[in-house]
């Protein structure tokens, strides 16, 4: 009961705090816009450039592709793609880490929809006559070796190469090590958890166990890795790990954000807004600060 209600909190908090960062973020003044072309939603300058490069462009409708948008994002979202245009040989190591948690995102959901079948007389095993049962099975298996794989080579190579590359250690700060290490460590336990059990089937009877608040006996291996999976969870969305919320404002309202200043317009109010802003006094920036008073 008490690793159910560890597993629940930690989800409940990673989901809760991320929801509240993109409030946070959505709710900043407005920022220095960086416009770099081409921008994905322009219709018809994909090849670079502007519509501000016509000829009386205010006097003319600003057709967008929100789709298109949409479809840059997913790549950088789903492959890092700008991390493989710029740093091809870092790409590998870091989109072994990101495609290895992407498989055991699918995995978690893969067990809960297993253990969900178990619990209602539906078999997921390699003997089962049941077509859907069988697939959840094999899915679950392959979903499950490669995220661990991956995710745990991916994240160990990282920590490697941040302390041993002479570049990237000098910009790498005690936090980017113990994010790394707290990710290794909760994926080592996971295979020792598991690594005894090819099929999944006690990962799949411990999920449905936690869906259904079902008390049951936990070794210190299984409860070492319910919690270090939970304070990592709980971690994420406080630390600099949680670019997956910042990446859609960084990319939508920095780097995309051209539409014109008009009078009237949205921009031109949050222009006003931004410049009425006066920030606390407190902050330690000396171009912030007011200037000293004068000695008498």
């Amino acid at each position: 009961m008490i690793l159910s209600i560890i597993a629940y909190l930690s989800i409940g908090l990673f989901v809760g705090i991320s929801v509240f960062k993109a409030y946070q973020f959505a709710k900043m003044p407005f920022h220095g816009r960086m416009d770099l072309y081409p921008v994905p939603k322009e219709k018809g300058f994909e090849h670079g450039g502007s519509y501000y490069e016509e000829t009386a462009w205010w006097t003319k409708p600003h057709e967008v592709s929100h789709m298109r948008e949409i479809v840059e994002m997913l790549k950088e979202i789903l492959f890092i793609k700008k991390l493989f245009e710029n740093q091809r040989p870092f790409w590998w190591i870091s989109y072994a880490l990101h495609l290895g948690i992407y498989f055991l995102m699918a995995w978690t959901i893969l067990l809960v929809v297993g253990g969900l079948f178990e619990v209602n007389g539906i078999s997921v095993t390699a003997n089962t006559s049941s077509i859907l049962g069988l697939l959840v099975y094999y899915v679950t298996a392959l979903t499950g070796y490669f995220g661990l794989a991956l995710a745990t080579v991916g994240s160990g190579l990282l920590f490697l190469r941040r302390a041993f590359d002479n570049t990237l250690k000098k910009y790498t700060t005690p936090q980017e090590y113990f994010n790394l290490l707290l990710i290794f460590a909760a994926l080592v336990t996971g295979i020792f958890t598991w690594g005894n059990d090819l099929s999944f089937g006690y990962a799949r009877e411990v999920t449905a166990n936690l869906v259904t608040f079902t008390p049951f006996s936990a070794n210190g291996l299984l409860t070492l890795h319910i919690f270090l999976v939970g304070i990592m969870l709980i971690y994420i969305p406080i630390s600099k790990m949680s670019h997956y919320v910042g990446k859609y404002f960084t990319f939508h309202k920095v780097l995309w954000d051209n539409n014109p200043n008009l009078k009237g317009s949205g921009v031109e109010q949050e222009i006003k807004k931004a410049s009425s802003f006066r920030p606390s006094t407190s902050w330690s920036a000396p171009h912030i600060n007011p200037p000293a008073a004068p000695e008498k």
